[in-house]
């Protein structure tokens, strides 16, 4: 793609992947410049979104993010912080981010997925208020929905890698497995 075609994306809102009752709503920070240009979430090459998910277990293989929609099969779904593309979340204001975590409270309260799994950990600290949030599950709940924080997928969060970010999700998709026997 183009930078040009990329840059035209700036500021475009992305239509989320969601239903009621969704087992998992992952929730990003925001759509990045390749996310709102082909309308499909974690598009840019190198974020590690649909391969961790995969690698998790998530899905049975690994999707394209233009096979998004298939997530509603498995029971899961994708939203966002906030809604405005850019091409880096450090655009962002606090100010956006807390309106993000009001808007977002009021879908999960709609949409009343089991779990909101926020990938990105600072995005879910400035967007709730909780400064002292760590990655895993949260004692915050939105209704009955619980809440899980997630290692950001971005290719630029290099504390992570593929691997230990599977491992990470995997911990949630065993909660989400247990939570369901029971």
């Amino acid at each position: 793609m183009k930078p040009e075609e990329l840059e035209a994306a700036r500021g475009r809102l992305v239509p989320d992947v969601v239903a009621e009752g969704l087992s998992v709503l992952f929730c990003g920070i925001n759509p990045g410049l390749m996310t709102a240009a082909t309308g499909h979430h974690f598009a840019r090459p190198g974020n590690r979104f649909w391969p961790v998910l995969h690698l998790s277990g998530f899905t049975p293989r690994l999707l394209a993010p233009s096979e998004q929609r298939e997530l509603l099969t498995y029971g899961l779904g994708i939203t966002n912080v906030v809604a405005r593309a850019s091409a880096r979340a450090d655009e962002l204001s606090a100010d956006e981010y807390r309106e993000g975590g009001r808007a977002l409270t009021a879908k999960v309260q709609k949409l009343r997925p089991r779990w909101l799994a926020v990938v990105g950990v600072t995005a879910y600290r400035t967007a709730f208020g909780d400064l002292k949030a760590r990655i895993g599950p949260q004692t915050r709940t939105i209704g009955s929905t619980r809440i899980w924080a997630l290692p950001n997928p971005s290719g630029l969060n290099a504390h992570w890698t593929a691997q230990t970010m599977a491992e990470e999700y995997g911990r949630l998709r065993t909660a989400v497995e247990s939570e369901a026997g029971s």
